[in-house]
């Protein structure tokens, strides 16, 4: 899905696998200044919910959206979702039709929003099981603010919160009370000036090991135990989690992954790159990481996800 809101379905099969570090293949054709905004694999009969910048979540079928070529540039989203002016989708979210749970991941109880200035929110997974096609609340948002990251939780999680400058926090979902939908949460993270959230990551308790995967803006990339973000007490500053320089630009992605996955990573001109997750580094919180991908003049990260 693109920023300007065209959205299009592709089969993961067009994409091949190459080496880290090459240029990729064109993934979407994108007109003036529009960028790709989500990347994310589903099953076509998943529910797909949509979450707003405003705070608003609708709700349509996977196989609803057009399926489209690699190169194609897709429809737009105002063909299925009713928004408002200056209203964009910020988060996707799959969920099993029918089932309730998260169709990338282990059974959801919760729903966990998260907005740009650091504010989180937890809501029960059976207050959206019947959202209207012309949208319902899903967070009070406080003036100035805008919902960014959503994903489903067990209740027994964590919650791993990484800024645009490196800085990252980790607590426990406890920590954040259920709330209604037209609740507007609590502080997560304290931000310093200037700095924004660029991800929240649902660490599931009781997995294995696992790695966050850190991608910046200039292609550059790496993984992380994530036995190195200690579980602190929400809304505090947190600790580093990259070493952001000129060279590898600023967060621009972060997600818990396991080594059998591999990564697409699209950039802001369209660019993709396919690879497998084992051929990125495991590096420490305070570093800067390995190149995943050449980037052109110009051009930047947008968007990365694993299949």
């Amino acid at each position: 899905m693109t920023q300007d809101g065209y959205i299009k379905r592709v089969m993961p099969s067009l994409y091949k696998v190459q080496h880290r570090g090459g240029k990729g293949i064109i993934g979407m054709e994108t007109r003036g200044e529009d960028v790709v905004s989500h990347f994310l694999s589903a099953s076509t009969h998943d529910r797909l919910l949509f979450f707003t910048n405003r705070g608003r979540v609708f709700q349509t079928l996977a196989y609803e959206i057009p399926a489209s070529t690699r190169t194609g540039r897709g429809k737009a989203l105002v063909n299925f979702l009713d928004l408002q002016k200056d209203e964009s989708v910020t988060a996707v979210i799959p969920l099993d039709r029918g089932k309730g749970k998260d169709a990338a991941g282990p059974k959801g109880e919760f729903m966990v929003m998260v907005t740009h200035q650091g504010t989180i929110k937890k809501t029960p997974l059976k207050d959206f099981e019947n959202v209207r096609r012309n949208g319902l609340i899903a967070i009070h948002l406080k003036k100035g603010d805008t919902l960014g990251w959503v994903g489903t939780s067990s209740g027994k999680d964590s919650i791993l919160l990484v800024s645009r400058k490196g800085q990252s926090i980790r607590f426990g979902e406890k920590d954040v009370r259920a709330m209604g939908r037209s609740a507007s949460g609590v502080k997560g993270m304290a931000l310093k000036a200037g700095d924004e959230l660029v991800s929240m990551t649902i660490v599931r308790d009781g997995a294995k090991e696992s790695h966050l995967l850190l991608v910046m803006e200039n292609g550059y990339g790496k993984r992380t135990a994530i036995s190195l973000f200690k579980v602190q007490h929400r809304g505090g500053g947190g600790v580093k989690a990259a070493q952001i320089t000129p060279k590898t630009g600023n967060v621009a992605a972060a997600q818990a992954i396991s080594d059998e996955e591999e990564l697409i990573v699209i950039s802001a001109k369209g660019q993709v790159i396919r690879t497998p997750i084992k051929n990125i580094a495991k590096l420490g919180r305070a570093t800067q990481g390995v190149r995943i991908m050449k980037m052109a003049s110009g051009d930047s990260v947008a968007s990365a996800t694993t299949v």
